[in-house]
């Protein structure tokens, strides 16, 4: 039986805010504690308060503010000897690590979050920290890495009865199946996912679980229609609660969508939308999902060859820099598609990717 989804990087005097608050409501009111706290020296509570200001801040794509944020909180719960907090201001670290594409720190700021959150009594922490290590293994395509871990966190979620950390795995989970092309499986866990997200009102999860959804009933059933809806629906939540970088995601979803169903042009209009989102928040691994999408769109809308095989050679360069494995693929999937295998570009002086 799961509880009332709740928000525990919302601290000390912000505890009474909602897993569904705006997240711009979320940064006034953590601002406003932030400064009370300063000005009375409280460190414990500085580092709490600074916590939801970094939160708020990343998932509104205000990278710049996020890393100053969670930093400050460090420093603070350091200050104050609040292992915990130190523990929950480096996941807040990691988690912005990983959006903006520097997955080896990452991955360090998360371990050491696990370790402190583990010395420090706090099983919520070290738990969100060790899901952390778990998406950014599978965001990268680490899929067999990291498959027991999530299942682990899932049992431990169900264990507890914590809605939004059940979420969260079966989501996980859900994608890798989807990737690796167990689509009724992956649709399966993603309606769990709906279900106990709508049931534990958990709004955030919700969208996701729906845009997991959408891109099932797309791929699997050719069901253009009902994905699309399934979108909208998702899309009203990501634009009430400010979700900046899942409305992104969103939109890149629909670009999906759109170019299965052969409607190009309208992917096309949705891959821009969605790039200039991810650009404006510095989210690499959104950005070159989107590009990917738009070359795709403009070469069905009848792109020189020679560009898009410039283009696609260029995407996987970036994607190995970044080291995205599951996207790189879908990038020699695309050179395959349009003739421009093996990564060779089609312009001159250009240099060949293999």
């Amino acid at each position: 039986m799961y509880g009332k989804a709740f928000a525990p990087e919302y601290q000390g005097a912000l505890t009474t805010l909602s897993v569904n608050s705006s997240l711009t409501d979320v940064l006034a009111a953590g601002t406003e504690q932030l400064r009370a706290a300063e000005r009375a020296g409280e460190h414990g509570e500085v580092a709490r308060s600074g916590l939801a200001v970094a939160e708020a801040h990343r998932r509104l794509g205000q990278v710049g503010d996020a890393d100053r944020a969670w930093k400050a909180s460090y420093r603070a719960a350091r200050e104050a000897g609040d292992t915990a907090a130190m523990a929950w201001a480096l996941w807040s670290g990691g988690t912005l690590a990983r959006q903006r594409g520097a997955f080896a720190l990452a991955r360090r700021l998360l371990q050491l979050a696990a370790d402190l959150g583990e010395r420090g009594g706090d099983i919520v922490v070290r738990g969100y920290s060790l899901a952390g290590l778990a998406e950014t293994g599978r965001i990268q395509g680490d899929y067999e890495a990291v498959r027991r871990l999530h299942e682990q966190l899932l049992a431990e979620a169900r264990r507890r009865g914590e809605a939004r950390h059940t979420v969260w795995a079966l989501e996980g989970i859900a994608q890798i199946h989807r990737n690796t092309g167990s689509y009724d499986t992956a649709y399966a866990l993603f309606e769990e996912a709906a279900e106990i997200a709508a049931r534990a009102d958990d709004r955030r999860g919700h969208a996701w679980a729906l845009r997991g959804l959408a891109d099932i009933v797309s791929v699997r059933d050719g069901d253009t229609e009902r994905a699309l809806a399934l979108l909208s629906e998702a899309e009203t939540t990501c634009r009430t609660m400010k979700l900046s970088s899942a409305l992104a995601y969103n939109h890149k979803m629909r670009g999906n969508v759109l170019y299965r169903a052969g409607r190009y042009a309208q992917a096309r209009a949705m891959y821009e939308q969605a790039l200039a989102e991810f650009r404006a928040m510095s989210e690499p691994r959104g950005e070159a999902l989107s590009r990917l999408g738009l070359v795709k769109s403009r070469a069905r809308l009848g792109r020189d060859r020679a560009q898009t095989g410039d283009e696609l050679a260029e995407l996987a360069v970036e994607l190995e820099r970044i080291g995205l494995r599951h996207a790189r693929e879908m990038v020699a999937r695309a050179q395959e598609e349009f003739g421009v295998a093996d990564g060779a570009p089609q312009g001159a002086g250009t240099v060949v990717v293999r």
